[in-house]
């Protein structure tokens, strides 16, 4: 019996030992919801590197850190990790200007308390997270070692028309009250429709199918550069009434076609099957965190220079 009380107290003390350190940090004392950042402290120095991790849409750092171990994988593995929450909240559009303002003032942030100027640098994200990690990485003035996104909207042309056929189309049911509200936003963000303000679609989206002079993506050129999707057209077909019209995936695969040629061969589609479900009920969804090979995303990052 003593000896399994002093194994059993062991074990305690080495799972405290070893446990990683998570701070909240406020950059408006009154405030915990917006102008804040999660970040996850390796357990050794010197970092490896730090990585902005941006949370998708009405994604908490909390939620992060429930739908995926990702972030706490990258801090085993040496990284600075900072899931940050921006001006808007939860809410965030990642892609306007405010998003892009507020990424930058926490990144100066986390850059000066930590002495990070001569670390490697990389951005990623889920969803519109996604987007507000490539939306970055295209006006970025600091050298990004790599970039990687989660199924992101990427040409928000393609997002509001799909989102205004998805309504048009459900003439006898409730239409998606997601695209509904989507549609307001999008909008608001680009003051207009695609009809009367082409030109902010082309300036604000990180890629624009229709954009024949590929300005916002001739940025990326010489960045490492991964996007992760799992188009599962029949899920989307059965679980949305949604079709290949409807999904990140064309826009992803159309932006790293046009990277590919303009020479960016470090820019990769991965295609997943089945890999996508939502924690912390795990059901099906190909729209997750989870899509992703955690240890083999990690690998490839701190390969990059």
């Amino acid at each position: 019996m003593l000896k399994l009380k002093l194994s059993l107290f062991t074990l305690f003390i080495l799972a405290n030992s070893f446990a990683q350190k998570i701070e909240k940090v406020l950059l408006d004392k009154d405030d915990a919801a917006k102008n804040c950042y999660t970040i996850i402290y390796p357990d050794t120095l010197p970092f490896k590197g730090y990585v902005f991790l941006i949370p998708g849409f009405g994604e908490t750092a909390e939620t992060v850190l429930e739908e995926t171990n990702l972030p706490k994988l990258m801090a085993q593995n040496g990284l600075l990790t900072i899931i940050p929450t921006f001006q808007d909240g939860v809410l965030s559009f990642g892609i306007d200007s405010l998003s892009q303002q507020s990424f930058n003032t926490i990144l100066k942030d986390v850059t000066s308390k930590h002495q990070l100027i001569d670390q490697r640098f990389f951005v990623g994200g889920f969803s519109i997270g996604g987007s507000c990690a490539i939306k970055y990485a295209e006006n970025s003035t600091i050298k990004l070692a790599a970039v990687f996104a989660i199924d992101p909207p990427l040409d928000f042309e393609r997002f509001y028309n799909s989102s205004k056929r998805d309504i048009r189309l459900s003439v006898n049911t409730e239409p998606n009250q997601e695209n509904v509200y989507m549609i307001d936003r999008i909008e608001k963000e680009m003051n207009g429709t695609p009809k009367s303000a082409l030109a902010n679609y082309y300036k604000i989206s990180p890629y624009s199918f229709s954009d024949v002079t590929q300005k916002a993506i001739k940025n990326l050129i010489k960045t490492p550069l991964r996007i992760y999707s799992e188009p599962d057209i029949n899920w989307w077909l059965k679980e949305r009434g949604a079709d290949f019209t409807s999904m990140n995936v064309t826009e992803c695969s159309a932006m790293i076609n046009e990277l590919n040629r303009l020479g960016n061969n470090d820019a990769v589609l991965i295609t997943t099957q089945n890999k996508g479900f939502r924690k912390p009920d795990n059901y099906r969804h190909p729209h997750s965190w989870s899509i992703v090979d955690n240890n083999e995303l990690i690998e490839w990052l701190l390969k990059q220079q």
